[in-house]
């Protein structure tokens, strides 16, 4: 059983000084109310094998206690059949001091499996992180199951809808489908991953921590007036893959590969106080051009206002700015993807789409999917265009990963490619494994054997 004590606050009980103080921004002032935003997201990829079971769900109605908490092992909605209720993507996650984390994997994916909810959940001594897709009913079990935890309550989740063709693509197709659970789908409907990590969003810093301090939060509706300010410097905390399909009109673009490479990113383009005694390693280029920073004696931007996927990461690299002697550090509540879905179109200031970790790809603004798809030889997004360079070969490569791959490496591809086109997932029926039976004449010979 997980421990139900908490070393912090519970979610709008505080006593004590916020360490997640909320923006008071007043440079523009807005006559809309902004509504309650919702942090999460997604760091996981999904695979691109799928199989999937779309036979009646059963199960008794009795409760089962799981790690101490009762839950209900039926999947069935009260309405009825489940394939006649709408799916749902929720994404979320909270950070806290969760050192008995490990406790909560086995229950936590058994629940989901009885429940037929499918996705990828992180967990971590710094708290949990993850993204799954079920009918309403069965989520928001697993998330009622999973904020049992006190520590754990108030996660910061956002809702994604399910398209009327997704879910066709889920509920059409059976096991025994050459299908599958169908390539656009989402998610692997069959199938959940719980894992367990250092970090549920990795930095490679642990003395960098959200649960003390992070920066203060922007309200969608109040984002344009923060990067509208010409002494805000804007930065995009995605990957480089991730920024070059969309980003804020005016943002800083790192061009990391991964979210490690930010903090020493930070120290090569900023002079802050912590390193104004060692030679700077590099000039302000034209890499930072949207928004000036000052002369190289006074690199540290008056104001930094940072954004991400879901908010997550941004609350790391607020904190680590911060720790590094930052004054004035904002990030965007609920990420783009809030952004996205509160934000009119109209007065946005968002170009192009925005990148999800699942077989969506991208969204745009009102969170409908995007036209991107996934190259399954690298997972990086590619557009239409990607898809008519000779360098493209569905599931091998694309432009983006053409060069950097080995012959031997696309022929392991392209073997994977046929066993999905014939068999609707890798490995074949057996999923690369031995055959759990043996064939007719080998056991009859067998069974000749033993009675010798």
């Amino acid at each position: 059983m997980l421990s139900s004590c908490t070393s912090h606050p519970k979610p709008n009980h505080n006593p004590n000084p916020n360490p997640n103080p909320r923006l008071h921004f007043t440079l523009k002032p807005t006559s809309q109310n902004p509504q309650t935003s919702q942090l999460i997201s997604n760091p996981l990829r999904i695979s691109q094998a799928m199989q999937v079971s779309t036979s009646c769900f059963t199960g008794s109605t009795d409760p089962t206690t799981i790690s101490g908490r009762p839950v209900l092992t039926n999947s069935v909605p009260e309405s009825g059949d489940p394939n006649s209720s709408s799916l749902v993507v929720i994404s979320f996650y909270k950070f806290a001091d969760f050192p008995d984390h490990a406790n909560l994997r086995k229950p936590l994916k058994r629940l989901c499996e009885e429940l037929r909810v499918s996705g990828g959940i992180i967990l971590a001594p710094e708290g949990i992180n993850g993204s799954i897709c079920g009918t309403r009913e069965s989520v928001e079990r697993v998330l009622g199951f999973i904020q049992s935890d006190e520590r754990l309550k108030g996660l910061r989740q956002i809702e994604s809808p399910v398209s009327p063709e997704e879910e066709a693509i889920h509920h059409g197709h059976t096991s025994n489908s050459p299908l599958a659970a169908g390539e656009d789908a989402p998610f692997r409907w069959d199938h959940v991953r719980v894992k367990l990590k250092k970090e549920i969003v990795t930095l490679g810093m642990p003395t960098v921590s959200p649960i003390e301090r992070v920066g203060k939060y922007v309200k969608p509706r109040e984002w344009n007036a923060l990067i509208s300010d010409p002494d805000t410097v804007v930065i995009d905390v995605r990957n480089d893959y991730e920024t070059r399909i969309g980003k804020f009109k005016g943002a800083v673009d790192p061009v990391t590969t991964a979210f490690r490479e930010f903090p020493s990113w930070v120290e090569d383009q900023f002079q802050n106080d912590k390193t104004t005694h060692k030679e700077s390693k590099v000039e302000i280029t034209d890499e930072i051009t949207d928004k000036e920073v000052g002369s190289p004696e006074k690199r540290m931007p008056k104001r930094v206002a940072m954004y991400c996927t879901g908010g997550i990461r941004c609350e790391k690299a607020s904190s680590f700015l911060l720790s590094e002697g930052f004054e004035e550090v904002y990030h965007l509540e609920g990420g783009i993807l809030k952004y996205l879905e509160e934000v009119p179109k109209k007065e946005s200031l968002w170009e192009g789409e925005c990148f999800v970790f699942d077989k969506r790809v991208s969204v745009e603004h009102g969170l409908v999917q995007g036209t991107f798809k996934l190259c399954y030889g690298c997972k990086q997004p590619v557009s239409d265009a990607d898809m008519e360079s000779p360098l493209w070969e569905y599931g091998v490569t694309c432009p983006y990963c053409y060069s950097s791959k080995s012959e031997e490496e696309k022929e392991r591809a392209r073997a994977r490619q046929r066993q999905f086109k014939t068999w609707g997932i890798i490995g074949g029926p057996d999923k690369g494994r031995r055959p759990r039976s043996k064939p007719d004449g080998i056991n009859e010979s067998f069974t000749k054997l033993s009675n010798s």
